[in-house]
This record gives structure tokens, C-alpha cells and sequence, in this order.
């Protein structure tokens, strides 16, 4: 049975990161694996567990095929390790960190993905974008322009299916309730697969 990827997106500040730490033991404890995105932003960067590289470091990782997935973002190049295939052809769910402007590219590689997108009340976002110290005020007014334009799919308070078949999960709140319902969603999603 194949495994199901899952495609976790949201604006940077939404919460990814700390929901992905904080869901890592449950959804393991469930078979689930996680992707380590490539990235060419220093390793040392407060946030992410990414493996920094160059951006010519990365460039010949993707001429090589090294990536199952690749996009460029707010001036930086990602990529999802193509090991990915191998863990979804044994039938383990992956959990990776996608990006939402990739999101077609990557269901026309993997058409049976469950795409989440991590909404998160924008005076929330614009606290924690200024918390991290990462972007200039001008990148992160950029940032919050950019979740506007996404919102379309959004308007939930805690999870709901978009028309496009995005579910949308609300972060705002405490992070233990945002791993509860991403739980339950999963479970949700995985009775109507």
C-alpha cells in the first residue's frame, strides 16, 4: 500500500516549525516519517531543522536529481529529498514542509497528496515575524501581503476543507490544541482516502 504524502504549508511565522517539532513523537509513534528540507540558508539559522548549502551546492544537488520536489521562495532555493518516494513506496505517510506557491507542482507529482495549510490571525503572524528577528520590517509587510493573497482557502477557526481541497488548520491558539486537531484531521482524512 502506497503512503500518503502529507504537504504542510503556511505562511513563514505560522507556526510550521514548532508544529512540526511538537507533532514529530505522535505522528512517528503512527509510522510517519519527516522530510529534512535542503535549503540554501545557513544551517545555523534559528528555525528549521534544514540542511544549509550554497546556492551552487544546490544547484548541482537538483541537476543531479538529488530533489523530489524544488521551488525557489523569498530568495531562497528548497528542496525535498527524493528518499521520499522510497519511504512513501514502502507505504509510510511522509509529513514535509511545502510551500504554497509549489503546491500545483507538487500534486501533479504526488495527485494523492493531502494538502494542509497553517492559517494563523495576521496580528499573530506579524508578532512572531518580528519576534525571530529574520526579515527587515519591509520583508515581513512583503510576507503578510503574501499570506493575504493566500487567505482565499482560509477562514476557518480550527479545520476545515477548502473548495480546492486544501485543509486549512488554525494556529493561532495554543500549540497542543493545533497537534491535536492536526491528529484528528489526519485520521479524518485518512477514513475518506
Amino acid at each position: 500500500m502506497q503512503g500518503r504524502l502529507i504537504y504542510l504549508m503556511g505562511p513563514s511565522g505560522s507556526g510550521k516549525d514548532s508544529l512540526l517539532q511538537a507533532a514529530r513523537a505522535p505522528l512517528e509513534a503512527r509510522g510517519c516519517r519527516f522530510a529534512r528540507r535542503v535549503i540554501t540558508r545557513s544551517a545555523e539559522a534559528v528555525g528549521e531543522d534544514a540542511l544549509g548549502v550554497t546556492p551552487a551546492a544546490f544547484e548541482r544537488l537538483e541537476l543531479e536529481g538529488a530533489f523530489a520536489l524544488s521551488w525557489r521562495a523569498n530568495g531562497l532555493a528548497y528542496g525535498i529529498p527524493r528518499e521520499i518516494d522510497d519511504w512513501l513506496s514502502a507505504g509510510q505517510d511522509v509529513l514535509i514542509n511545502g510551500s504554497r506557491g509549489h503546491l500545483e507542482a507538487a500534486r501533479q507529482r504526488y495527485p494523492q497528496l493531502l494538502a494542509i495549510v497553517l492559517q494563523v490571525d495576521e496580528a499573530v503572524l506579524r508578532q512572531r515575524l518580528l519576534a525571530r528577528g529574520r526579515e527587515t520590517a519591509e520583508q515581513i509587510e512583503q510576507r503578510l501581503a503574501r499570506s493575504r493573497s493566500f487567505a482565499a482557502v482560509a477562514g476557518a477557526s480550527v479545520a476545515t476543507v477548502a473548495e480546492d481541497g486544501v485543509c486549512v488548520l488554525n494556529n493561532s491558539g495554543p500549540l497542543p490544541h493545533t497537534v491535536t486537531r492536526l491528529l484528528q484531521l489526519l485520521d479524518e482524512t485518512r477514513q475518506c482516502a
